[in-house]
């Protein structure tokens, strides 16, 4: 049976809360009725990814797209807890407009901020106000654990940062590094595994560290490491089908050989 909905040369906004109200409603779609807020959980991280590769491929025709699909993600979720009487997407909405005008005082206010910088720090003790932190480990606390573990070590850095928590210079992030690095090679000699993984996430989180001081974000920096590795191994299994070489027997000296080789070109 054909829903009741009407035809129409361009939707908005309205209309997609309407098509979605429809296809978990009465009479709607089997699928889309028996989803949770935890089965699309993954769907919503996984948007925001595509959208952000729309971004950094500079598709405008695909970033429409990706956004969309962001866009459904949230009046999907924003319309379970509608049917549970919780909130509505216009309560959405409202809540995050009120955030915009609370949080820009320098605009729909009396404060002043004159510089990108000044209206960060506005911005982030409103936040610390708004959600009752006292202290700088509240703050700390507060970075989402779902978060990529090097998206999350730059924020809580950054928010120690603010606290005073930094070293005074990239020479002294450098230092620390390679002290981090120092105690990971004692400990495999030595500790327990245990130990050692501890070792090996100091390492991380001072690399990431010493990035912010690059104002590199690790992130980019690493997805970037792994956009290289791949064409390069591109072209070492290459150059190993080319000259008969079987990659699996061939052992990491022969190896290293093609790598050294491919680095030239890539």
């Amino acid at each position: 049976m054909r829903a009741a909905f009407p035809l129409k040369e361009k939707y908005d906004f309205d209309d997609l809360v309407r098509i979605m109200r429809v296809l978990r409603g009465p009479n709607g779609c089997p699928w889309d009725a028996e989803q949770t807020h935890e089965s699309i959980r993954k769907n919503l991280i996984e948007e925001t990814y595509e959208a952000v590769e729309a971004i950094d491929a500079k598709d405008p025709v695909l970033l429409q797209e990706e956004l969309g699909d962001v866009l459904l993600q949230v009046v999907y979720h924003a319309a379970m807890e509608e049917e549970e009487g919780s909130f509505s997407i216009g309560d959405v909405c409202d809540g995050v407009c009120k955030k915009l005008i609370h949080r820009h005082p320098h605009i729909f206010g009396d404060e002043k901020a004159d510089t990108a910088a000044q209206v960060l720090s506005n911005w982030e003790a409103i936040k610390q106000q708004e959600k009752g932190q006292k202290t700088a480990t509240e703050t700390l606390q507060s970075v989402p654990v779902v978060l990529p573990a090097l998206m999350r070590a730059e924020k809580i850095q950054k928010r120690a940062s603010r606290a005073g928590m930094d070293y005074d210079s990239l020479s002294g992030a450098l230092q620390d590094l390679k002290s981090e690095i120092a105690e990971l090679e004692k400990a495999l000699e030595q500790e327990p595994a245990e130990e050692q993984r501890m070792e090996l996430g100091d390492v991380l989180f001072s690399a990431v560290n010493f990035s912010r001081f690059m104002n590199v974000d690790p992130e980019e920096a690493l997805g970037l490491s792994c956009k290289k590795f791949i064409q390069r191994f591109a072209k070492v299994e290459k150059l190993a089908q080319q000259r008969g070489i079987e990659m699996q027997s061939a052992g990491i000296q022969k190896l290293d050989e093609l790598w050294r080789e491919a680095k030239k070109d890539c």
